[in-house]
């Protein structure tokens, strides 16, 4: 297994979810970037997602679409973010996956980009509007190198496209929770993360659940009934509230801190 599954494993093993956290690359800055994963790692996160910032993150909210225009004002790019992916690398062996659209990737070139993805460190990747059946571009190499690809359900997705992402998924599923973009509110955490469940059951992968979940309340709401939960939008609005690295740096670990203790089964 890669970092990924083994991360999801070894929080099965002490009987609780995994806690994924998104952070924006790039925002405020790739440096501080750095920081803010080896700290959001010591604070208890399991997995990071790091976004690769684009100019059209239809898929994100406000909060992260703010970040992502920063990152991109500040000058931040696929390539960098490698580099800062090959720093953070040398102190922290929390498992990284790639989070971001298919343009920027499509710029790249694929197999170029899975090569020095794995050389940089990083573990996977999860494009937002790469769907299973076009995937076999980027996802077929990124496997060949031992790089995870994970899908995306949605509460519209059919039972086809189910069966596709299962086909897929190397380490988890996310399953995202609702209809609409990160950030915003679910009417009914619990309803979702039942279906969330279904869904674990249904394919026998594990299944992460995002969109929505902001506080360790909702966190232990989800937490019981999926193998991971997903947390950007609140994260990335503390950053942007900081006003210094220090305060975003210790903003983010009382944050995950806080998150972490929904985490356990009931």
């Amino acid at each position: 297994m890669g970092r990924i599954a083994d991360a999801f494993e070894r929080a099965r093993g002490e009987n609780r979810a995994a806690l994924v956290i998104y952070l924006c690359a790039g925002d405020p800055d790739l440096e501080t970037t750095e920081h803010l994963v080896v700290a959001a790692a010591e604070a208890g996160a399991d997995v990071i997602e790091l976004g690769v910032p684009f100019s059209d993150p239809t898929a994100d909210g406000p909060a992260i679409q703010r970040a992502a225009e920063r990152a991109l004002a500040g000058g931040a790019t696929l390539a960098k973010v490698l580099d800062t992916v090959r720093a953070i690398r040398k102190r922290t062996e929390v498992p990284i996956l790639l989070f971001g659209y298919y343009n920027p990737i499509l710029v790249y070139g694929e197999k170029q980009l899975v090569d020095d993805a794995a050389e940089a460190g990083a573990d996977g990747f999860l494009v937002v509007n790469l769907p299973p059946e076009e995937s076999a571009g980027l996802r077929i190499p990124a496997v060949a190198k031992g790089l995870d690809f994970v899908p995306l359900v949605a509460p519209t997705s059919d039972p086809q496209r189910v069966r596709q992402a299962a086909d897929v998924a190397t380490s988890f599923i996310y399953y995202v929770s609702m209809t609409g973009v990160t950030g915003s509110k679910v009417a009914d955490l619990a309803s979702a993360a039942e279906r969330a469940a279904a869904l674990q059951r249904t394919t026998q992968r594990p299944v992460a659940l995002g969109f929505g979940v902001k506080t360790s309340s909702d966190v232990r709401t989800v937490a019981p009934h999926v193998a991971g939960v997903v947390v950007g939008s609140a994260v990335v609005s503390v950053i942007e509230d900081a006003s210094d690295r220090d305060a975003a740096l210790n903003g983010v670990r009382e944050l995950v801190s806080e998150l972490a203790t929904g985490l356990a089964r009931q």
